[in-house]
């Protein structure tokens, strides 16, 4: 069929719905709503779909085009919730299961008959990662059954007056609700408030006498204080005492009357550091490899299983920055002096890694000065693991990967990825020609047409049509929480294969051979030279593309009708 998809932004789940439809053989083009009703209204005129699917919406579709057209919305409720905040009421009243809902546009919102749900759990994380993962996982499977339905005709949706459906509205959850009473308020209460907005809104709070919205919380089980009071710092997380513990908060975002018209997330320390020049929290670091036990954050995690080591590392919206990079490199050379035959990277649930810091970028006084930073340490951190010839690395991707992440991923000996994972092995999108030397590992594995094509029609690609390509080796069937252990499960039989030394002899002559036919330096000294033009360039693209993604605002060259994410006629 030709689907149409409208969506608010072109985000984490619009992108795994076009991959996998269009796996299936349907044709997709997206618009995005965000620009208004009438490109909505022209590109269907233009295009004239069999059905039009909203994955995610923040305006309602016009009348006319709802009227004239079956267009299913998906929502993230089980059928009969209605409301624009149903995953912040899952995570604030800690349901144990939830639900997504297929259903068709109708007047009323969240009202129309029902073409498919599927349940899903909630697990103890915050509101984006539930919504990448299992959310996603149900979304995905809702739509395919609702799609399949709607494909074959005779399926009637269920009208949510029927007794089975018990209709309940849930209003905006607004920040009232979200206020933490840091007196009062015991840890799990603060954690719950946290991870309901994690990503988006935030939880509005003061600090140092400053408002600021508060993103992502973990807990910590030794650090206490005074109720509310700032305890410590650890990579570029601070740390704030509550009635009965203390918790982890990883980025602020100051409030829009701080001068700046669209002020984003950032490293919280680094927020703070800006409002109290001079007197920095004391700095608390965490061991690398974390006892069994702690209940503590870090974003770096080391652990040994008998000859195989697992490097773990999570970092919020899967960006690193340059101390990132840097902190996860010095980690992994530690890793390296380990006694493992394999070693993975990666392997936990959520992002596996964006590239650059594109937020730290753009908060830095030289954001072109900083991209290459940024960019050096991305490249020195892929150019160890591509120069480690005396043992395997796996790269476990439990979550998406984007442009430098991904390439990071290529660097590894396998990769092994998610079934639910949504790949996007380019660059286009902020206007770089990239680096992490894609250039030598992307043709590797899928051959430089297709890896041409890869990096210039900028589409998501699923974790099936990667594994086809040869950007993937092992595809892991297995649910967001149960990732890591079936990854541990795997490697620990890779690692006892009775050919293993074999394969690791035959990895470093191979590695050896392409260093003679062109050194690795090569290939970064050319990457390296198109990016510094770019990053210098005032007039580059890149710039007014990274401060739009950046500040969430339109800019660059989006446009209405995604013809670069879509278009597959």
């Amino acid at each position: 069929m030709d689907i149409l998809l409208v969506a608010s932004a072109f985000n984490s789940l619009s992108q795994r719905l076009y991959a996998e439809l269009s796996d299936l053989g349907h044709r997709l083009d997206v618009v995005l709503a965000a620009h208004g009703p009438d490109p909505v209204r022209a590109a269907v005129r233009e295009l004239r779909p069999d059905l039009i699917v909203a994955p995610m919406l923040r305006t309602a579709l016009p009348e006319d085009v709802w009227r004239e057209h079956t267009c299913l919305i998906v929502h993230p409720g089980p059928p009969g919730d209605r409301g624009p905040s149903s995953l912040d009421w899952a995570i604030a009243d800690g349901a144990e299961q939830w639900g997504v809902t297929v259903l068709q546009a109708e007047a009323a919102m969240d009202a129309g008959p029902v073409w498919a749900a599927e349940p899903f759990p909630v697990p103890p994380v915050g509101k984006s990662d539930l919504y990448r993962n299992e959310a996603s996982d149900a979304a995905v499977t809702a739509v395919l059954t609702a799609v399949r339905r709607y494909a074959d005709g005779a399926y009637k949706p269920l009208p949510q007056t029927d007794a089975s459906v018990t209709v309940v509205w849930r209003d905006t959850f607004r920040q009232e609700r979200r206020r933490i009473d840091w007196e009062h308020d015991d840890t799990d209460t603060v954690l719950r408030g946290l991870r309901g907005a994690d990503s988006q809104p935030g939880v509005l709070d003061e600090l140092l006498g400053h408002e600021v919205f508060l993103h992502g919380g973990h807990p910590e089980d030794e650090l206490r204080g005074r109720p509310g009071a700032l305890l410590a710092q650890r990579a570029g997380a601070v740390c704030r005492a509550t009635r009965n513990g203390a918790v982890w908060i990883p980025e602020l975002r100051p409030r829009r009357n701080s001068g700046d018209p669209a002020p984003f997330r950032r490293p919280a320390a680094s927020v703070l550091a800006g409002y109290r020049p001079g007197s920095a929290l004391p700095e608390v670091p965490a061991p690398l490899d974390l006892p069994p036990g702690r209940r503590t954050w870090t974003d770096i995690r080391y652990r040994q299983h008998g000859d195989t080591g697992f490097l773990a590392f999570s970092f919020p919206g899967g960006a690193m920055s340059t101390d990132q990079c840097r902190r996860l490199l010095a980690a992994y050379t530690e890793a390296l002096t380990r006694p493992t035959r394999v070693l993975v990277l990666g392997g936990t649930r959520d992002f596996f890694s964006n590239g650059i810091h594109l937020n730290v970028v753009e908060a830095a006084p030289d954001p072109a000065q900083e991209s290459w930073a940024n960019l050096n340490a991305m490249d020195d951190l892929v150019e160890a693991v591509l120069r480690t010839t005396d043992r395997l690395v796996v790269a476990a991707l439990g979550g998406n990967a984007a442009a430098g992440g991904a390439m990071l991923a290529l660097a590894a000996d396998q990769v092994w990825c998610r079934t639910g994972v949504v790949l996007n092995p380019h660059y286009r999108r902020m206007g770089l020609y990239g680096s992490e030397f894609w250039t030598y590992t992307l043709p590797r594995r899928v051959g430089p047409d297709e890896a041409e094509r890869l990096t210039t029609v900028a589409l998501p690609v699923s974790a099936a049509t990667a594994a086809r390509l040869g950007l993937v080796d092992r595809l892991v069937p297995a649910a967001p929480e149960d990732f890591t252990a079936e990854v541990e499960r795997l490697a620990t039989g890779l690692a006892a294969a009775p050919d293993l030394d074999r394969r690791i002899a035959a990895k470093a002559a191979a590695r050896a051979a392409d260093e003679r036919e062109r050194p690795l330096a090569r290939y970064r000294e050319a990457e390296l030279a198109r990016m510094h033009a770019l990053f210098f360039d005032p007039g580059a693209p890149y710039h007014a593309l990274r401060s739009a993604f950046v500040r969430k605002t339109p800019g660059g060259s989006a446009r209405p009708l995604v013809q670069a994410a879509g278009g597959t006629r």
